[in-house]
């Protein structure tokens, strides 16, 4: 039997819950067999962001702007937005993104200031969908029935993020002004301190006294956040003798680029690095992954998900207080090792044989079960059995 899903969320901005609502609609539009599918677009987190177009191709551009506004009262209302509303909607079913990165919810991650338990024993429909063990391990934490929270994954898009061949993968670095010598790591994201720059610049200072062929790009988000901003109070901590050696290695990136560039990004880099201390997910080490790119991500987090050792090397870490958001009161992040952390980046350097083999484990692995296509195929069994 046809459903009918009503998807409420952002759209047209480069904040990854737009991205992942996206990318699953595009999925949702595919299986009209099951479903028909409309679109709510809620007010954006900040009233500062602007909606930006071009990131997705032009025809999936499209498809999304056709999706139709509901008109009638859905089957099932799935809402992904920021602060998290966890109100029933008018539908029979609702289910509700919603990621806790630092071990606890507090009430002003709730549209309506209010706890987790009095949300949720407020009423007994609504299901929250989480994308890692780690992000449920919050909820629980703070008081979340174990039957509703559920973890489904986010995903990539294999006609986007898929390996390159090497002669394509030279003429990517040339065309992006890396010569073929350098050693490239590449991170990607928003250069908020959870991310954990500030120990990658100081990892890579250590990791170019005997690897100065090692570069390091950095690609952040100055349309919603003020990476450069954050990037250049990082530099700021820095030692003059340790800027010497970032400074003339380090490539920023703070414009929006549509998601084939962000691709070959991924495929013209030799490691994807991302010592976190707290994620949701952390998608862009997926990304990396599906494009043969081995990655270097913290140990304990919620990147076990969807890494193995096979492609991915793991930072020793261990638990410790949130320090730099007072407002996170006894919650709990990942603090990476620093030294283990330089001894990866060297390892990557050297161990050749590791990005080989690493490149095809990574796609065959994350192919099995992180594309959008088995994602929706997740969710699509839980709105018709949940």
């Amino acid at each position: 039997m046809v459903f009918n899903l009503v998807v409420e969320g952002w759209r047209f901005v480069p904040h990854s819950y737009s991205i992942v609502n996206q990318f699953q609609c595009l999925e949702f539009l595919k299986r009209k067999d099951r479903l028909n599918l409309f679109h709510r677009d809620l007010p954006y987190y900040n009233s500062s962001w602007q909606r930006l177009e071009g990131i997705f191709s032009p025809e999936d551009e499209t498809r999304l702007k056709e999706i139709p506004s509901p008109e009638q009262k859905s089957d099932v209302t799935f809402r992904i937005q920021y602060p998290y509303n966890l109100e029933p909607a008018s539908s029979d079913k609702t289910f509700v993104f919603a990621t806790c990165e630092m071990s606890l919810v507090y009430p002003f991650m709730l549209e309506n200031g209010r706890s987790l338990q009095e949300n949720l024993s407020n009423n007994d429909e609504v299901v929250i969908i989480t994308p890692s063990q780690w992000s449920k391990r919050g909820f629980l934490n703070s008081g979340a029935d174990p039957d509703r929270v559920v973890v489904i994954p986010h995903g990539f898009d294999p006609r986007i993020y898929h390996p390159v061949t090497e002669e394509n993968r030279k003429i990517l670095r040339n065309n992006l002004g890396w010569d073929q010598e350098s050693f490239v790591f590449l991170n990607i994201g928003s250069i908020l301190v959870c991310k954990g720059i500030d120990l990658l610049l100081k990892a890579f200072a250590l990791v170019v006294e005997s690897h100065p062929q090692a570069k390091l790009v950095l690609k952040g988000l100055d349309s919603l956040y003020s990476s450069q901003t954050s990037l250049e109070k990082l530099l700021e901590d820095l030692t003059f003798g340790e800027l010497e050696k970032v400074l003339p290695r380090l490539l920023y990136i703070g414009e929006s680029l549509s998601f084939g560039e962000i691709a070959q990004l991924y495929q013209g880099s030799d490691i994807y690095v991302s010592p976190y201390n707290s994620e949701g997910f952390n998608l862009p080490v997926l990304e990396a992954l599906a494009c043969g790119l081995p990655a270097i991500c913290t140990q304990g987090g919620s990147t076990e998900d969807f890494t193995n050792p096979d492609c991915a090397l793991k930072i020793k870490s261990h638990l410790e207080n949130v320090e730099y958001f007072p407002q996170f009161e006894d919650a709990l992040v990942l603090k990476p090792d620093l030294d283990h952390l330089v001894e990866l980046m060297i390892k990557s350097i050297e161990d050749e044989h590791f990005r080989r083999q690493a490149k095809s484990a990574a796609v065959d692995f994350v192919t099995q079960g992180f594309t959008y296509e088995k994602v929706v195929d997740r969710l699509l069994l839980l709105f018709e059995d949940g």
